[in-house]
Order: C-alpha cells, then sequence, then structure tokens
C-alpha cells in the first residue's frame, strides 16, 4: 500500500514539475519532434537492407534475403577500397581538421585587442557560411592547371603548371586542408565559449606565482576545455565513416576515383544512379554499424581514463 502511495507521489510531483515547467519543455519540443521524424520513423526502412526490394512490392511485399547483400558487398574487390579511402580520408582529417580549432582558439584568445580578436573571429565565421558547390567550384578554379592562382604563384617559383585536381594522391590533401579553411572559425566557436568560462583568478594568481604564457596555456586553459575536447572528439570518432558526402562527389572525377570513391559516393551510385536500393541500404547499414562500434568504445575508453563521457 505504501508503495502504490509512494509510486503515486512521484508520478504527482512529475506532473507537477511539467505543469511548471511548461515553457521548457515546449522549446524543447520542435527539436523532440525533428528527431522522431527524422531519425528514428525512417528505420522502419533500414528492414529493405534485408530484403530484395521492389519498387512494385513495397518494403513489406518484397522477399526476406538475409544477409545477402551483407556478402555481396563484402566479397566485391572494391570492398577493401572503399573501406581504406573512408578511413584515410577520416583520418586524415582527424588528425589535421580536430586539432586545429582548438589551437586556433587557444591563439585568438590570448590577443589582448578585443576589436581585433573580434575581426578575426568575424573572418573565420565567414568561409562556413559559403555552400559545398560553391566551395568545390572556388578550390576547382584555384587549382586549375592553366588559370588558377596556386598554379600562378608556384609557376612564379619555376614550378608546375601541376594538374591537382586530377591527381588521386593530392585529393585528401585538398579534401582536408579546404576543409579546415572553411570550418575553423565556426569549429572554435564551441572552444571559445569553454575558455570564456575558466575562472580569471586562476590566470591572475599563476602570474604571481611567475608563470608565463604559455605555462598558463597548458596547465589552465586547455586542462579547462579538455571536457568539452573530449566530448567533441568522442563525436568525431564515431562519425569517422561518414565523410561528408557532397564534398567529395563534387571534387570527384574520373582520374581521382583511386583515392575519392568513398562509402557514401559508393552508396549514392548503387542507390540512385543504378537502382540497388537493397544493396546500397546494406552498405550505408553496415557504415553505420562500425561508427556505432566506434562511438561506444571510444566512450568507453575516454571514461575510464579520463571520467568524462556521453554516457
Amino acid at each position: 500500500m505504501h508503495a502504490c502511495f509512494g509510486g503515486s507521489a512521484a508520478a504527482n510531483s512529475r506532473w507537477r514539475s511539467l505543469a511548471k515547467n511548461w515553457e521548457l519543455y515546449l522549446f524543447v519540443l520542435p527539436a523532440v519532434a525533428y528527431i522522431i521524424l527524422y531519425c528514428y520513423l525512417p528505420m522502419y526502412g533500414v528492414q529493405i537492407a534485408f530484403k530484395d526490394y521492389r519498387v512494385g512490392k513495397g518494403i513489406e511485399g518484397s522477399a526476406w534475403v538475409g544477409l545477402k547483400h551483407f556478402q555481396k558487398f563484402l566479397s566485391t574487390p572494391s570492398c577493401l577500397q572503399l573501406i581504406r579511402n573512408t578511413l584515410n580520408l577520416s583520418l586524415y582529417w582527424l588528425a589535421v581538421g580536430f586539432p586545429m580549432p582548438i589551437l586556433f582558439a587557444l591563439v585568438v584568445n590570448e590577443l589582448a585587442d578585443g576589436r581585433f580578436k573580434k575581426f578575426i573571429q568575424t573572418i573565420s565565421y565567414a568561409p562556413h557560411f559559403i555552400s559545398t558547390v560553391v566551395m568545390v567550384s572556388m578550390i576547382t578554379m584555384f587549382l586549375d592547371a592553366s588559370n588558377g592562382i596556386v598554379n600562378k604563384l608556384i609557376g612564379y617559383l619555376g614550378i608546375g603548371p601541376y594538374p591537382f585536381m586530377t591527381v588521386a594522391a593530392w585529393f585528401p590533401t585538398i579534401y582536408v586542408v579546404s576543409g579546415v579553411w572553411q570550418n575553423l572559425g565556426w569549429s572554435a566557436i564551441i572552444y571559445f565559449a569553454a575558455l570564456s568560462g575558466i575562472d580569471p583568478e586562476l590566470h591572475e594568481a599563476a602570474m604571481i606565482d611567475g608563470a608565463g604564457r604559455l605555462k598558463r596555456i597548458w596547465h589552465i586553459n586547455l586542462p579547462g576545455i579538455l571536457p568539452t575536447v573530449t566530448i567533441l572528439l568522442i563525436l568525431s570518432v564515431g562519425n569517422i565513416m561518414s565523410v561528408g558526402f557532397e564534398k567529395v562527389y563534387l571534387m570527384q572525377n574520373a582520374l581521382n576515383t583511386e583515392t575519392s570513391e568513398i562509402i557514401s559516393t559508393f552508396v549514392y551510385k548503387m542507390g540512385l544512379q543504378y537502382n540497388q536500393y537493397s544493396y546500397s541500404s546494406a552498405i550505408g547499414l553496415f557504415n553505420s554499424a562500425i561508427n556505432f562500434v566506434l562511438l561506444v568504445t571510444v566512450n568507453f575508453v575516454t571514461r575510464r581514463i579520463g571520467g568524462t563521457s556521453l554516457f
């Protein structure tokens, strides 16, 4: 009897809390609705990865084939190359693109002139708002072998012209460097926010003790933003197999597919160009499964080592 009243009291408490804070829940409602509509409901269609899907028969009417499409992908000669290209591009981006916003935020945070600091931040944010199509067009024009500004500049040094966009070995570098330039300032925003939350008294005490700027960055600023860095690193590793499709596809051509053909572009081609819906769904599900395993693993490791984790 006591347990029943206790449960009722807890339920009443929850309802009272909901009624008291209904504005906050209403504010969150659009985001929850978006996640349900665009993330959870579409998961119903994942089952076509295990079926021989036919548009005329629909999902329910299509024949169940189990792991046939997964086996087909893993047995194709291009499977290892697709995985290798995806990992190479992702790890390259993680090694270069992930730490650069951290370094940028630490450097800009040390600027004494407030106006100049705001100017640098504004300039660094601007490239983020350039669309992917325009960005790839700019890259193509800058690296054009005949009239590109890059080849013009290296031409003064007696080098080139060099067809960067048609050389497979250059594709990962072009992708990563252009991505760093476009997203450097925008990715650093969260680190600026974390740095602003560090108690200024810590720096004052360190300066009284004779600590220089580098020591204060190392012993105060870096530990202060470490939890934020850890969470973003977990999320980045969890998406390591999900390289941005649009930019890669637009930069791709017949001469650089040796390094530019990744899982996401292959899924697009199989699904929308060749109408192999079940096959492309199986590849996409395989890709997502790898990301999930990586996310859980890195989250577990960071929780054991530093005590910071997503869950």
